[in-house]
């Protein structure tokens, strides 16, 4: 599995390609603006795009897949938690064809993905494993939290969701959708968000 990132549009949302090097069949997390410059970068890479995978519904995390989806036929995956915000939030844009939610699998290729549900950025935030590399959305950031403070998010629901990812036995990379990639020991030593929730 490799991983290249995008940032995209004036939020620079985190636009993540995770790809297969020998088949060269490709997963996208949340491709939030600028669709032309992602399916430009995937037929620079040569890849086949098969699924998009949005860690959470809010319109600076879709608002390109509906011209990505269209121009590949791929798939797109979101937690049907999603749909119970107000359309202002998805900016209209919640387009998907699959759902997934707590303890889901799913191949890409011969990539494996995990879900793990993480509420409280909003209902149905996700967070997504493929082998050392998960992918956090708006959950947990290098040394921060997504805020909560918008329909549908919980302070309480993302302490409990920090402190699972906390409590988890293993080390992964972590892929956020705002800004530096981090680590999850480097979270539990570090952010003062997740070592409050490791409190409670």
């Amino acid at each position: 599995m490799k991983i290249e990132s995008l940032q995209l549009g004036l939020y620079e949302t985190n636009c993540y390609i995770i790809y297969d090097e020998q088949t060269k069949i490709a997963a996208i997390t949340d491709p939030g603006y600028t669709p032309e410059k992602v399916l430009a970068k995937l037929n620079e890479m040569e890849l086949t795009l098969d699924a998009i995978l949005l860690t959470h519904g809010h319109f600076d995390h879709v608002g390109g897949v509906k011209e990505i989806a269209a121009a590949t036929g791929c798939r797109v995956f979101v937690n049907e938690a999603e749909t119970s915000m107000p359309a202002y939030m998805t900016a209209g844009n919640l387009y998907y064809t699959d759902t997934y939610d707590e303890g889901s699998e799913f191949d890409v290729g011969p990539m494996h993905f995990h879900v793990l549900s993480t509420p409280g950025h909003s209902p149905g935030s996700v967070c997504l494993i493929c082998e050392n590399a998960m992918f956090t959305g708006d959950t947990i950031f290098c040394g921060s939290c997504g805020r909560t403070d918008c329909p549908g998010g919980s302070w309480t629901q993302i302490l409990a969701s920090l402190k699972r990812l906390a409590e988890l036995p293993d080390d992964y990379n972590l892929y956020p959708g705002h800004g530096t990639t981090s680590t999850l020991r480097t979270e539990r030593l570090g952010n003062s968000f997740m070592m409050e929730a490791m409190r409670r």
